[in-house]
């Protein structure tokens, strides 16, 4: 019994460590709400290295060619922050648009980090 209570307890603190986080995005999805068709959208995303561990930033992409996206830093120290930067232009869309921004890391935990940014984009007057 108390070898078996002694296995839960070590099995729980494994699972506990295991899945410990990462790194903290705040917040990880923007909306920019209703926009002109034209605008150019600015956005900063923070990202925060929770781990103990230098966390590094090997690229970052972005799912078109209309959005661009750049980092402050290219390596975070445990607890250090950095601004993910992000610039959206909307010239050419109309409606609901969605666009991604992919940080790739270092960190086989957590090798790709995504932001999402939304807009409503509406014909300019």
């Amino acid at each position: 019994m108390r070898k078996g209570i002694i296995l839960f307890l070590l099995g729980f603190f494994i699972f506990q460590f295991a899945h410990a986080e990462v790194a903290k995005i705040d917040p990880q999805e923007w909306d920019f709400g209703q926009v002109k068709q034209g605008a150019i959208l600015k956005h900063d995303f923070i990202l925060k290295n929770e781990t103990n561990d230098i966390l590094g930033i090997n690229n970052i992409h972005t799912s078109c060619g209309c959005t661009a996206s750049e980092s402050d830093k290219k390596s975070l120290m445990p607890q250090e922050s950095t601004t993910i930067k992000v610039t959206f232009n909307s010239k050419g869309y109309l409606g609901s648009v969605q666009q991604f921004v992919y940080v790739n890391t270092d960190n086989t935990d957590l090798a790709i980090i995504k932001f999402t940014i939304k807009a409503q984009v509406a014909k300019e007057d």
